[in-house]
């Protein structure tokens, strides 16, 4: 049986990792803006693919070391579904959201702006806050529901390029994201008073995709009698 990783490698892990992810969606937010000539539809088509890719990379790559949540919310279900423990989920949650602080600075780094912005982007209302709550249910989702590890890549990939497309809020789904891109007064930027309700969102979603994933999976992956 293979050893698992120390905490301070997973933790590592998981901060390079947020760091990557956040960089990603918001350094390909800038470059598609920049490139696009007012085309919002294009520039967002741009950010989803940079960010779909960037994720399936990411997870295939980093999944064997830490699990690669680079989510609190998928981290905090784990914890709840007794796959992670408690000290460890709370440090994942720490150094991913401090991951993706430093993923929004390096974007900016890049880009030659500013590098500590506040973004005035108007994320709010109901129909925001469902959106969110649907895309970060069907995250969770595909965490509980993939059958292989290999299979975990392309599907979280694949419901997040999707929901980018099929939700009002273009898919947070992330409270460390979400955190990171009020960071950013750029085209994935979200307000700051806008950002708690997100994350309720994001809460309340994850957390009923885990009731219904135990009662819809737990039935097909019972032992079958002979």
């Amino acid at each position: 049986m293979q050893e698992q990783p120390s905490l301070a490698r997973r933790a590592a892990t998981e901060a390079l990792g947020s760091m990557m992810l956040a960089a990603t969606v918001i350094g390909s937010g800038i470059m598609a803006e920049r490139l696009a000539g007012g085309n919002t539809a294009v520039a967002l088509l741009a950010n989803t693919a940079a960010t779909v890719a960037v994720l399936a990379a990411l997870i295939a790559l980093l999944g064997p070391i830490s699990g690669a949540h680079f989510n609190p919310v998928v981290s905090v279900m784990e914890l709840l579904r007794r796959r992670l423990a408690a000290a460890d989920s709370a440090v994942y949650v720490v150094v991913q959201a401090i991951g993706c602080g430093a993923g929004a600075v390096l974007a900016h780094a890049m880009f030659e702006l500013p590098l500590l912005q506040t973004s005035t982007h108007v994320r709010t209302g109901s129909a925001q806050w469902l959106a969110e709550a649907v895309a970060t249910f069907g995250l969770q989702f595909v965490v509980i529901g993939h059958r292989r590890s290999a299979d975990a890549p392309w599907m979280v990939a694949a419901w997040s390029g999707a929901a980018y497309w099929f939700t009002a809020s273009t898919s947070f789904a992330n409270p460390a994201i979400t955190v990171a891109r009020c960071l950013t007064n750029t085209f994935a930027g979200i307000r700051p008073a806008d950002v708690v309700g997100f994350v309720v969102a994001q809460c309340v979603g994850a957390t009923i995709s885990v009731i219904v994933a135990r009662w819809l999976f737990s039935a097909s992956r019972a032992p079958q009698r002979s």
